[in-house]
């Protein structure tokens, strides 16, 4: 990757006249790449971080390319990996927990032929304010779940669950992993339900208050899609002890919400991301001095990463930021990102150098600059 010699400063005052600019500094580093395979979709399984101990969830496929669909064979199972890096990103592992195999009947790939543990109501009582704890949402189907969600309390080594998760009177749960700890039995998650006509979807609210054992539907966020347009993949944060930013993935651009009674009742805000090319959803972060940052995937051509900064909490964001622009094909994205003790940014997501070559997990570290 070349990088840009603008100082942050200045790439902010030419953002301010409209001009999209690479962030500097930024370096690009290999998370998981493998012959033949394809690396795909972290922020359907999420990220979590402990100082500079970061550990990411993602899947792993066989590649297969596809002009028009995902360069995925699936023809073939896929298994559903972590990576974890002690040194803030700069350098990976990459580990196949046995908790994490998915139930009965959805077999993937490296897996023993009996698959993993049943689905079962979870018994409560889980202590989300663990130091080590970890939770992840998965789903059966895109469009209608069912779906499921694990949880680690020693940063993700060995896993509980799978659980099931109710459908909260929707046709169905299509959950990816999206949460807010509110205290050791308190949490709420971010979900995303199937519309009326059973196909994807639209952001639901929904709180737990006794570690897990029974939830409750919130609120809904914003109003049901209309037609072939969709409302996913959630990405939150916590702006105070009422107040709720979560930015949502529609057909090819990112909206925001903001809910200040605890996530009961939300308002539509703005555009972060007005285009996004194809479609790929958000990593929203809220930064150590109060910013926030989103990043997100940008399936047109230049393909790559972007990001974009607010310092008045989302009421209004900044340029792009581009953190890369070199990627052969559409096919990229799902971003998950966290920021380092030193103040950078760790953004992680899948990436590809062409249409004919394998899908990887890359991330990008970059500095956001000061705040002003």
């Amino acid at each position: 990757m070349k990088h840009s010699r603008c100082l942050l400063p200045v790439c902010l005052l030419l953002a301010s006249l409209g001009v999209a600019q690479t962030a500097a500094p930024a370096r690009n580093v290999i998370v998981h790449k493998e012959a033949g395979r394809y690396g795909g979709w972290p922020a359907n399984h999420g990220i979590w971080s402990w100082g500079n101990e970061i550990l990411v969830g993602f899947e792993v496929g066989y590649f297969l390319k596809n002009d028009r669909g995902h360069s995925i064979d699936r023809s073939k199972p896929a298994e559903h990996v972590l990576a974890r890096s002690l040194d803030g990103g700069e350098t990976w592992s990459i580990e196949r927990p046995a908790g994490l195999w998915p139930p009965p009947g959805l077999q993937q790939a490296d897996v023993p032929t009996e698959g993993g543990r049943p689905v079962t109501d979870c018994p409560g009582n889980i202590d989300f304010a663990a130091p080590g704890f970890a939770l992840t949402a998965r789903m059966a189907d895109i469009h209608i779940g069912p779906s499921r969600f694990y949880y680690s309390t020693d940063k993700g080594k060995s896993w509980n669950g799978p659980f099931r998760l109710p459908d909260f009177g929707h046709h169905g749960i299509a959950a990816r992993t999206d949460y807010l700890v509110n205290g050791k039995h308190d949490l709420t998650l971010f979900l995303t339900a199937a519309k009326t006509n059973k196909r994807e979807g639209r952001v639901i609210c929904v709180r737990t208050r006794d570690g897990g054992k029974t939830w409750t539907q919130e609120g809904l966020v914003g109003s049901e899609p209309q037609g072939d347009d969709y409302a996913i993949m959630p990405s939150s944060v916590r702006l105070s002890a009422t107040e709720i930013l979560t930015a949502v993935r529609h057909r090819n651009f990112i909206d925001s919400y903001r809910s200040t009674d605890d996530g009961k009742t939300w308002s539509f805000v703005n555009k972060p991301a007005p285009d996004t090319g194809r479609g790929n959803p958000p990593a929203l972060i809220r930064l150590k001095d109060g910013r926030l940052a989103i990043t997100y995937g940008y399936r047109a051509v230049p393909y790559g990463i972007r990001a974009r900064l607010s310092s008045d909490k989302g009421a209004t964001w900044g340029e792009e930021l581009i953190l890369r622009k070199d990627a052969g094909a559409w096919d990229l994205g799902y971003p998950r990102t966290v920021q380092r003790p030193d103040g950078r940014i760790v953004t992680i997501y899948y990436y590809n150098d062409a249409q004919e070559q394998d899908r990887y997990i890359g991330a990008t570290i970059w500095d956001p600059g000061q705040s002003r």
